[in-house]
């Protein structure tokens, strides 16, 4: 039991005595890399400085402003442990980086991946903070392009967070690249409408809406014969090209353009459907190749074909002057 209590003790002594011979390793790797700290601050600051004076958007000079500061500290970590460890080189330091940074590089991948493709967006510029986006399913404004993704705000304020790789590799709509924007509404009118008229009348009202630009004019094209209305499409450039502005032109010129139709006796015409069913009566009413698909046999030709039943067709003995006397 005695000799137990010695062993221990001796370990002890032997662990004090160890760490009061690193404090001071210890103090001054810490004091070394409080130092850098302050330095990579200094650093950060400087490094965005001299981007935004070189005329680099704000997100790029944040990203290299990190990146220098991320530098500078991981140089201070590298020191601090040499003074902690004196045992510890730079060569074998280096080395042992070598190893591992094989196995770090296959485990972060996907982060060094984002990575790069963050500082080809900064670089590239595809779009800057404060562009409205299109990527994928999602549609909002860029809040921040950070080294690992970028920040979106949704129109209906929320935050999604894309990698930056999907964005670098995948498709990206900026809506807001440049300073206009032409927009589309459709406008259905009567198959009876004078297709001139109505455009005029649209052109007119165009004029008056406000938000709309003159320049380029907006114009208005026949796109299609519909079920039940001929199908224009009214084209106008709004400016600035934002969202917010886009719903609320688009909301003033439907809100203009109806009333204005209505008064000149355009037609705005609601799905109809008309179901139109074969005289039976007609010769070739059941011949695949002679039978018309849509409006009646004029009256003469009904009246012929009502003295010819249509072959296969059963008809009562007698006439109708006999099935009347009988009955």
């Amino acid at each position: 039991m005695n000799l137990t209590t010695e062993v221990a003790w001796t370990r002890l002594q032997a662990t004090l005595q160890g760490l009061v011979a690193a404090l001071p390793n210890v103090l001054l790797a810490t004091l070394v890399f409080l130092v850098f700290v302050l330095v990579a601050r200094w650093v950060g600051r400087a490094v965005g400085t001299v981007a935004a004076r070189a005329g680099q958007e704000p997100g790029v000079s944040r990203v290299f402003s990190r990146l220098a500061s991320w530098g500078v500290l991981a140089f201070g970590l590298l020191v601090a442990l040499t003074i902690l460890i004196p045992s510890l080189n730079a060569a074998s330091l280096f080395s042992a980086l070598g190893v591992g940074g094989v196995a770090i590089g296959f485990a972060f991948k996907d982060i060094f991946q984002n990575l790069l493709a963050g500082l080809l967006l900064l670089v590239t510029r595809p779009f800057r903070i404060g562009d409205q986006i299109i990527s994928g399913s999602h549609e909002g404004t860029v809040e921040d392009i950070q080294v690992r993704a970028t920040l979106l705000r949704t129109y209906d304020n929320r935050r999604v967070v894309i990698p930056n790789s999907e964005l670098y590799t995948n498709r990206v709509v900026v809506n807001t690249a440049h300073d206009r924007l032409r927009l589309a509404v459709a406008v259905g009118i009567g198959y009876g409408d004078d297709i001139p008229k109505a455009k005029r009348i649209i052109l007119n009202t165009l004029a008056q809406v406000e938000g709309v630009r003159t320049d380029p004019p907006p114009t208005v094209l026949v796109r299609e014969y519909g079920d039940f209305s001929v199908n224009l499409e009214v084209r106008f450039w709004i400016d600035p090209p934002i969202r917010r502005e886009a719903v609320e032109v688009q909301d003033r010129v439907l809100e203009a353009l109806k009333p204005a139709l209505l008064s000149a006796g355009i037609d705005l015409p609601f799905p109809t459907q008309q179901v139109l069913f074969h005289n039976q009566t007609e010769e070739t009413d059941g011949d695949r190749t002679r039978q018309r698909e849509g409006w009646p046999a004029p009256p003469q030709e009904a009246a012929a074909g009502s003295r010819q039943p249509a072959a296969g067709s059963q008809r009562p003995a007698g006439t109708s002057e006999e099935l009347r006397a009988d009955s």
